[in-house]
């Protein structure tokens, strides 16, 4: 079992069976039933002690370094396909976040056209109702005012109807950018206790319903994103009208130490996929992320949008998410650790305590040149042994031995020391019927 003949066979075995999902019990358990046979059994015979290095190459190098070999392929494969399946998973999460924030986004924009169409089809209405009621007008005239007074309130009532199919329950009802505007949400924010420094370039008067929306919108959640997440900061507002497009700065400070903790992501990111959705249907582009320590949403809202950039496309499928990714090639960095470490420090302890005994062994089995000097051809065996060390050196020269009837030869070593020139070196003494017959030292 010790031929290293076996290694090949047995790491080829070790590993296959390494290689089998489960659990590693029924494995490792007999493994170490016979490690451990092995390791109290070569003590208790020594004439197998120079088998120690075999034994110890077999059980390491063609039993335990394959089997950890195979465990961590296994453990490799499946850390591989559970990672990519959990960034799967993120990501379609992740995407069902994005498209619910970007239904919500498109339904309360539909409220806001409901309320600007609805306004003016009202007012339409209201006019034709005042020209059938005009004195001088036709009967021809007077009923087709009256035809779209009725057509104009019969779409005011349906855009409602659609509206309402729109809007979520529970959703709140956005205020009018009209009435408030950003004058009047700075100044709620500050009656609020939020620290706002607000600037705005240019004129407002022109602007198109849908960038007027919008800027308002940006500006509002991003103050509710300073007070809810960096609370004490200060919050600076600054919105450039141009010709062509209007731009909205909302940046905020750090946090104050005493109010909370520190800006960061916000969570959940609804309300910042809902103002990106927002933006882009009004045909502009919107950035946010950390700055300076505190955190910062950009917006540029152009007033001429006439066709909006298309949604973008979302990820493909099995894409990997590097957090996921880092954190399993980090768990199959450890597994390989331990494949490398645990066969090398068990074949480190093993070859340590081997050595270890045959130097006690070795030290037992030394005869002491003095005591060597003092024996005599013809001596019986019980004066004999009284010179003699507890047991015999396990190293035989390859000298042959002696033959004879009755002839028995003993080995004793010069030194125990394996950096003395005479390792290796052994006295051999022969008996014939009790009889020393025979004594010399024999070298390599």
């Amino acid at each position: 079992m010790v031929s290293l003949w076996w290694v090949v066979p047995t790491a080829v075995a070790a590993f296959l069976a390494g290689r089998r999902p489960g659990r590693a019990a029924p494995t490792l358990l007999p493994l170490v039933a016979i490690l451990a046979a092995g390791v109290v059994a070569l003590p208790l015979v020594p004439a197998w002690l120079p088998l120690a290095s075999r034994f110890v190459t077999v059980v390491v190098a063609g039993t335990m370094l394959p089997w950890f070999a195979g465990r961590f392929w296994c453990q490799y494969q499946q850390l591989v396909r559970a990672g990519w399946e959990r960034a799967e998973q993120l990501q379609r999460e992740q995407r069902l976040i994005v498209d619910q924030a970007r239904l919500r986004e498109r339904a309360r924009i539909a409220q806001d056209m409901h309320d600007v169409i609805g306004h003016d089809l009202s007012l339409i209405a209201l006019s034709a109702g005042a020209l059938k009621l005009a004195p001088g007008l036709d009967e021809r005239h007077r009923e087709a005012a009256g035809d779209i007074r009725a057509r104009a309130a019969a779409a005011v009532e349906r855009l409602g109807e659609v509206i309402g199919v729109l809007r979520e329950e529970g959703d709140d009802t956005l205020p009018d950018p009209g009435s408030a505007g950003l004058a009047g949400l700075t100044a709620g924010a500050v009656a609020a206790g939020l620290a706002v420094e607000s600037r705005v370039e240019g004129t407002a008067e022109d602007l198109p319903p849908v960038v007027r929306a919008a800027a308002h919108r940006v500006v509002r959640e991003a103050l509710t994103n300073v007070a809810k997440h960096a609370p004490g900061a200060t919050a600076t507002v600054r919105v450039t009208h141009t010709a062509a497009e209007t731009r909205v700065v909302v940046e905020n400070g750090p946090p104050s130490p005493t109010a909370g903790p520190p800006p960061g992501p916000r969570s959940g990111g609804r309300g910042l996929i809902g103002l990106e959705e927002r933006v882009r249907l009004a045909g502009g582009s919107f950035e946010h992320g950390p700055r300076g320590g505190g955190y910062a949403v950009v917006a540029r809202i152009p007033h001429d949008a006439s066709s909006a950039p298309p949604p973008p496309a979302p990820a493909a499928a099995g894409g990997e998410l590097p957090r996921e990714h880092r954190r399993a090639r980090r768990r199959v960095g450890r597994a390989l650790v331990g494949t490398i470490m645990v066969p090398l420090v068990t074949g480190a302890l093993l070859s340590g305590a081997l050595i270890g005994w045959e130097t006690l062994s070795a030290a037992q089995s030394v005869l002491d040149p003095r005591d060597y000097a003092r024996l005599r051809v013809g001596q019986n065996r019980s004066e004999v042994e009284r010179l003699l060390p507890d047991r015999q050196t396990n190293h035989r020269p390859l000298t042959p031995e002696p033959t004879g009837d009755g002839m028995t030869c003993e080995y004793y070593a010069m030194t125990a020391d394996r950096f003395d020139d005479r390792s290796g070196d052994a006295y051999r003494l022969c008996f014939r019927e009790d009889t020393l017959v025979s004594f010399d030292a024999l070298t390599p």
